[in-house]
């Protein structure tokens, strides 16, 4: 199936490749249907890519990345919710606010999205009880690394 999408053009893509989000993503709540897509050159980042609206993708990056020591609990609802039966079937994604210049970009460690990638159900979940920032500078980790 082709794919339309602001940020990457059309793509091809497997109807297998399609998470589903039963209650879509705070402020989508009728998108429900993504897909996540490689930027060629890119091992960071990712495009979380509604199937139906080309203008709706998000820039997303692995939350480990920014903060190697990145942990989380989900509450026993979402659990029931994405199907997990293992630690093993679930990715976390950050999702990026894409800034101007890309240094200055956000990436928000608060709410990751989790997809659980054996029944391709995924929902962006708020963490209670933590601290990690709903704005973490992109910049912070760039200049760590560089240290």
């Amino acid at each position: 199936m082709k794919i339309q999408s602001t940020i990457l053009g059309q793509v091809e893509a497997s109807e297998s490749e399609i998470l589903t989000f039963e209650k879509g993503l705070p402020g989508f709540e009728n998108e429900n249907n993504f897909i996540l897509l490689s930027i060629e050159g890119n091992e960071v980042y990712q495009i979380l890519q509604s199937i139906h609206s080309k203008e709706i993708g998000f820039v997303t990056a692995n939350p480990y990345l920014f903060t190697s020591d990145y942990t989380f609990h989900l509450d026993e609802s979402t659990v029931e919710t994405l199907n997990i039966e293992s630690e093993e079937d679930i990715i976390a994604l950050a999702i990026v606010t894409v800034k101007e210049p890309f240094n200055t970009s956000t990436v928000n460690l608060k709410a990751p999205v989790i997809i659980n990638t054996t029944s391709k159900k995924a929902k962006q979940c708020i963490l209670e009880n933590t601290d990690y920032p709903i704005r973490y500078a992109i910049d912070a980790q760039l200049q760590k690394d560089k240290g």
